[in-house]
């Protein structure tokens, strides 16, 4: 059986494969490789982050895992005297949801379970690795926070200035936690980690109890799912931003499911931004209007909240196999390393999701005790008559104008993954991109259709320097009637590969 397997780092990678020579498919592969990020890639996700998740079932039936954190019960009290949500710090930290996350992935199709996923990355933990180009440029660009918290410091600079590129990064307190979950991983909620994490927070002004924690759970069901021309778009609902990204290649594709031009994708996308703001949040605590994210072909109502800037918040995983099980895992800390926090007694990141909360009563992103702010996390899966592709990608809240550029034409089997990826891309955003105003930001080589179409909006185009990281790192994976594919976006530290699964004596005999 072949396994295909995309992950922004090659650690990531190799965890796959360790899963798949012991027995494991595509579900197993994807967990391996996202437990082994939150190692590996702690600038971009972390055990005390979110993920948002698609598992495709080989009868084709798609299952979204929304482990979006929860606001602490006595956040009102706190938020009462707010003019926005703080960025960073404490009361940035929604209860984290990826361990729960991870669990109900399993559960859903993975031959393991989490315990050899969480040794595995436990012993590279303890071991050491070499930092990367991506994360050596986050302590750069983040060294004040870095060296601004003592948990962080202690790991990413333990010398007093930040690590460098290949230089050896060793997180044994991580490694110790690690082999707890592995043994038991509701110790997060209820256990040692939680007590800490809590003690940890509560140090540094949050309002987080041990019930917030124990209380949480992640949200299992249908995904989203609405047919474009020939082809079935599976998105997670809301708080997930997938909705949007139905909405613009809908309004982009036209009745007929036309293959999208530039200039209306650029359309659909400039609606998209306003409809995220006007109707994006948890339907579980407010009051979130489908329809408005869903249907791009009119504009939606402006709104005036702008979220803080993603900066390299994400990493996404994406797996594909012959018996037909596909997952993409897309794990998040927000900001790059979170709210700047890591606690000591458990080696955790913590992230600031709820830094995109609204302090407005009449948002749906209101701050309320108990919900989950809106997600820029967006991870999709296309199902057509030639193929099936499964899509994770980091990029902020840019996330569904990038996907909506790649994957029209990623299900077409005639086209190479890697040169899709490839291509130059453009964005709209503006706080979210470092932009005064709503603007359109392009890589070089971006056509002259959408930098007109943008002017034609009233977006100022300004460019990218060379291919840049905000404009996504994507993860692709597709199975066609006779080829299975991956691919990993060159702007990342990631690998594409396909893992064939059966004895080596079986190989060298096929």
């Amino acid at each position: 059986m072949a396994i295909a397997l995309a992950a922004p780092h090659p650690e990531a990678i190799a965890a796959g494969e360790r899963a798949v020579a012991t027995g494991g498919n595509a579900v197993d592969a994807a967990l391996a490789a996202a437990v082994m990020l939150t190692v590996v890639y702690p600038h971009q996700c972390a055990l005390g982050g979110d993920l948002i998740a698609l598992v495709r079932a080989p009868d084709g039936e798609t299952t979204a895992v929304i482990a979006a954190g929860t606001a602490p019960a006595a956040i009102g009290d706190a938020a009462s005297s707010w003019a926005e949500v703080p960025r960073q710090g404490a009361h940035a930290v929604t209860v984290p949801g990826v361990v729960a996350g991870w669990r109900e992935i399993a559960a859903l199709g993975g031959r393991h379970g989490l315990s050899p996923a969480f040794a595995d990355a436990a012993a590279v933990a303890e071991n050491g690795f070499p930092v990367s180009a991506g994360l050596a440029r986050a302590l750069v660009s983040r060294a004040d926070a870095v060296l601004a918290d003592p948990g962080m410091t202690a790991v990413f600079a333990p010398r007093g200035t930040v690590l460098e590129e290949d230089a050896r990064l060793r997180q044994p307190v991580l490694a110790a936690t690690l082999r707890t979950l592995a043994d038991d991983p509701e110790d997060f909620y209820r256990g040692r980690i939680a007590r800490s994490l809590v003690g940890t927070l509560r140090a540094a002004g949050g309002t987080h109890t041990a019930d917030d924690f124990a209380g949480y759970a992640a949200e299992v069901g249908p995904a989203l799912t609405r047919t474009i021309g020939a082809q079935a778009w599976h998105v997670a609902p809301p708080p997930s931003v997938g909705a949007v990204l139905i909405g613009v290649v809908a309004a982009a594709s036209g009745d007929q499911g036309a293959p999208p031009s530039g200039a209306r994708l650029v359309d659909a996308a400039v609606r998209g931004v306003h409809a995220r703001a006007a109707a994006l949040g948890d339907p579980r605590t407010g009051d979130v209007d489908l329809g408005v994210l869903l249907d791009l072909s009119a504009d939606a109502p402006a709104s005036a909240f702008a979220e803080p800037r993603p900066l390299g918040d994400t990493a996404a995983v994406t797996a594909l196999d012959d018996d037909g099980w596909g997952v993409t895992i897309v794990q998040s800390v927000y900001q790059t390393f979170g709210a700047g926090l890591l606690d000591p007694g458990t080696g955790i990141v913590l992230h600031n999701r709820g830094s995109a909360f609204s302090v407005d009563p009449a948002s749906p992103a209101f701050v309320r005790p108990g919900a989950r702010p809106p997600h820029t996390l967006c991870p999709a899966i296309v199902d057509t008559p030639e193929a099936i592709v499964v899509a994770g990608c980091q990029g902020g809240r840019a996330q569904a104008w990038i996907l909506s550029q790649l994957l029209p034409d990623a299900v077409d089997p005639a086209q190479s993954l890697g040169d899709i990826l490839a291509r130059p891309r453009w964005v709209v955003g503006d706080r979210d991109l470092g932009q005064p105003v709503l603007s359109l930001v392009a890589e070089p080589g971006v056509g002259a259709e959408v930098r007109e179409r943008a002017a034609h909006n009233g977006l100022p185009v300004v460019r990218f320097p060379g291919p840049a990281d905000e404009a996504g790192h994507v993860q692709l994976v597709r199975r066609t009637r006779n080829e299975t594919t991956s691919a990993s976006d060159p702007r990342a530290d990631g690998v594409g590969i396909v893992i064939d699964s059966r004895p080596a004596a079986e190989r060298t005999n096929a």
